[in-house]
């Protein structure tokens, strides 16, 4: 599994990431997710990408309020048993 926050430009800019502060993140999970859940994760947008012979992969990707939410997420990924590939903090558009 990968946690990255992207090139650090944001840090550059001022942008200082804390527990409350809202950010935009994708998450990858191995396995098929219905665009159904996305009310549920957040509002994420839920896109599942399957190549022939392979597992299907899903991708979430949204504003999160908090890490408290984030968390929330993450957790409720787990309970669905979708294993995590790869939880990414996304570079703020306007600093």
């Amino acid at each position: 599994m990968i946690f990255s926050i992207e090139d650090g430009s944001d840090m550059r800019n001022g942008y200082r990431l804390t527990l409350g502060t809202p950010a935009t993140y994708r998450i990858r999970v191995q396995g098929r997710l219905n665009a159904s859940w996305s009310e549920r994760l957040g509002g994420l947008r839920i896109t599942t990408r399957r190549r022939a012979g392979q597992i299907p992969v899903t991708t979430l990707v949204g504003q999160v309020r908090d890490q408290a939410e984030l968390i929330g997420i993450l957790n409720s990924l787990y309970e669905l048993h979708l294993p995590l590939l790869l939880v990414q903090n996304l570079p703020c558009k306007s600093p």
